[in-house]
């Protein structure tokens, strides 16, 4: 998936707030870093856990699906050449 502007407003937008710097220091106390990257860290356990789950699934359903095809045996003989 590409990253960055894509039209003439985006390229503006990108253009318009590169040169903005955010410099106030309050905004750190109201956070605590630790409990950011603890809560980070807990959503991409839990997001892991979820695509392992999906994996799982996918896998008992195709071999459900594999293990109930009813194969049809087709007797084909192909023509035989005349003499």
């Amino acid at each position: 998936m590409p990253i960055g502007a894509r039209d003439k407003i985006d390229r503006d937008l990108v253009r318009k707030y590169a040169k903005l710097k955010m410099d106030n220091p309050d905004t750190t106390k109201l956070v605590d870093s630790q409990k950011m990257l603890a809560a980070m860290d807990d959503y991409a356990a839990m997001q892991r856990g979820m695509m392992d789950m999906n994996n799982r699934l996918k896998d008992i359903c195709s071999s459900v699906t594999s293990k109930s095809v009813a194969y049809l045996k087709l007797n084909y003989y192909p023509p035989r050449p005349r003499k």
